[in-house]
């Protein structure tokens, strides 16, 4: 398998108000470190035309599968609060270990918003 992938990551601002932005990163080098990637999507981000400045600037740390290819989708709005051991990013893995392949799909997001998101998820109109 390349090591060139394309992966979907979705900058989550707001769980509650289901506020997202699915950005396209190709040639992504599933070898890598979780920690290098995350910082090149922050640094991507920052600087992204089209993108709205709250999700520029949000301090986004976290990062979880949310679909893989061949997989099922979950029907969540956002993502799954289930299985987090298993489906969140581990800092100190490359991104093949966590089970990153072409066409992943990740939540990129801040873990306390998740957190309190999780402890009582509900959603705002």
């Amino acid at each position: 398998m390349s090591s060139e992938t394309v992966l979907t990551v979705r900058l989550v601002r707001s769980f509650e108000h289901r506020n997202f932005k699915p950005v396209v990163f190709r040639g992504v080098n599933v070898d890598q470190k979780v920690e290098e990637f995350i910082a090149f999507v922050k640094k991507d981000v920052s600087t992204r035309a089209g993108l709205p400045p709250p999700f520029k600037k949000h301090d986004y740390d976290t990062m979880k599968i949310i679909h893989q290819a061949h997989g099922a989708k979950t029907n969540e709005l956002v993502m799954s609060l289930e299985d987090d051991e298993k489906l969140i990013l581990q800092n100190g893995l490359d991104l093949r270990a966590c089970g990153i392949a072409n066409e992943t799909e990740l939540a990129f997001f801040k873990m306390s918003d998740y957190e309190k998101y999780k402890a009582n998820p509900q959603t705002v109109w």
